[in-house]
């Protein structure tokens, strides 16, 4: 039986946050945000930075480079469950900060107490208005830092119209659900305009004006080009997931997406790395922005990694030993290609797994179910190609396996970052021959 490999090497520990406190640990059960108490004088605004060097030695990879050698022992990080699970001491509840009662009251009905780190440092700085750079790990609330600010926001004045821009159409519909939790019995209307979708309901709920539109860059594109949306309204942007919109070669889109709307406006500005190519996006999109960075390191400390090596033996079969250990009760399963996947998820189901797919030959629907039914423990094992890979956020996922190596270290971090989330332990192992 193949097992985990005991070459572990335990990675250096990045640097703490900028701002003083506890380094995070990932912070329990809580929503996101809190304040800081010399920059909450208007109700809504932005936020201040920092760039830690990667967790594990050397130079941090290119965002996205395909086909890069990644050096095996950057997939081992054995982590003391003990150290990991401590929670983060935040400076604030969500009961303090300075918004609506009835978000208060959502947030609250959500199970939301305290807030993560990046939504305890970012939240009173959207509240003031000012534009924000957000470094963060994977997994650490960014979506709640600033949907519950700008919901507030909107409360205020009812003319405001927010654009969010998202690289997947899994993030776009996952932040719209969020949204529809923090804003319920407000009466604000949303709208989620992603490929994959009927174009013309999207149209009709554009005509109604919506509060907030979830969109990703092509779809976005073609909704201006029928002039189904007129951005010149929106006076807040916020482009989540940056570095991977510049991985995947949206940017020109962003930008042409950008032009359309008022040069004075608030933009927040999210991403888990901060590249050379990212701050030129800064540059080009803030004005006098504020950095907030609470990123401790490549990957989670919640997170234990480590590899299997297959040593000749067949790859199903070392995958089937595993999956039916009990420890392996929600795995997450990524391979390279849509086909590879598609037949991978076929075979464990003939095998009596009860498993699902994700990946670019799935309609939306189609797409949208599988995950459904794994966030709802319909199904225990899901199995993706990196479509997957950043920004969802699903509940107790116990086990990430990359069946298949990832094209780049920076695709690692953020396919192993859908486990040990929240505060939760979790497990991370990498086939290798």
């Amino acid at each position: 039986m193949s097992t985990y490999s005991r070459h572990s090497k335990p990675s250096a520990r990045g640097p703490s946050p900028r701002h003083s406190g506890p380094r995070p640990r990932g912070g329990g059960r809580s929503f996101s945000g809190a304040r800081h108490s010399s920059h909450a004088r208007r109700p809504f605004q932005g936020a201040r930075r920092g760039g830690p060097s990667p967790r594990h030695g050397g130079p941090r990879p290119r965002g996205g480079g395909r086909g890069e050698r990644i050096d095996i022992s950057r997939f081992v990080n054995i982590v003391d469950a003990v150290e990991a699970i401590e929670t983060y001491e935040s400076r604030h509840r969500f009961a303090d900060f300075e918004v609506d009662a009835r978000i208060k009251e959502n947030v609250a009905k959500k199970g939301y107490v305290t807030p993560t780190p990046i939504q305890d440092h970012a939240i009173p700085y959207v509240l003031s208005g000012r534009d924000i750079v957000g470094i963060a790990n994977t997994g650490t609330g960014k979506t709640g830092a600033f949907l519950i600010p700008l919901l507030n926001k909107v409360v205020k004045s009812r003319s405001e119209r927010v654009l969010i821009i998202v690289p997947t159409r899994e993030l776009a519909i996952q932040i719209e659900e969020e949204y529809r939790g923090f804003s319920r019995g407000s009466g604000f209307e949303s709208v989620c305009v992603v490929g994959g979708a009927n174009m013309k309901t999207q149209i009709r709920t554009l005509g109604r004006n919506p509060h907030f539109v979830v969109g990703t860059p092509g779809r976005l594109k073609d909704m201006i080009g029928c002039r189904a949306i007129d951005l010149s309204r929106f006076q807040t942007l916020v482009l989540d997931e940056a570095d991977r919109m510049l991985d995947m070669g949206f940017i020109a889109d962003v930008r042409h997406i950008v032009s359309y709307m008022p040069r004075e406006r608030q933009t927040l500005f999210f991403s888990a790395t901060l590249s050379r190519d990212i701050e030129k996006l800064v540059g080009d999109f803030l004005k006098d922005p504020v950095r907030v960075s609470v990123k401790t390191g490549d990957t989670a400390d919640t997170i234990n990694q480590n590899v299997v090596r297959l040593r000749g033996k067949d790859k199903i079969d070392v995958l089937h030993e595993l999956l039916v250990r009990p420890e392996f009760d929600k795995v997450l399963i990524f391979g390279r290609t849509k086909h590879g996947v598609e037949k991978l998820s076929k075979i464990l189901v003939t095998r009596g797994f009860k498993a699902a797919s994700i990946h670019g030959n799935k309609t939306q629907s189609h797409r949208q179910r599988a995950l459904t039914a794994f966030k709802e423990n319909q199904v225990r094992v899901l199995v993706a190609t990196d479509v997957a890979a950043r920004g969802l956020d699903i509940p107790k996922v116990s086990h990430v396996i990359n069946y298949d190596v990832p094209n780049s270290y920076n695709d690692y971090v953020h396919r192993i970052g859908r486990t040990g989330r929240a505060g939760r332990m979790g497990q991370a192992l990498t086939f290798v021959e």
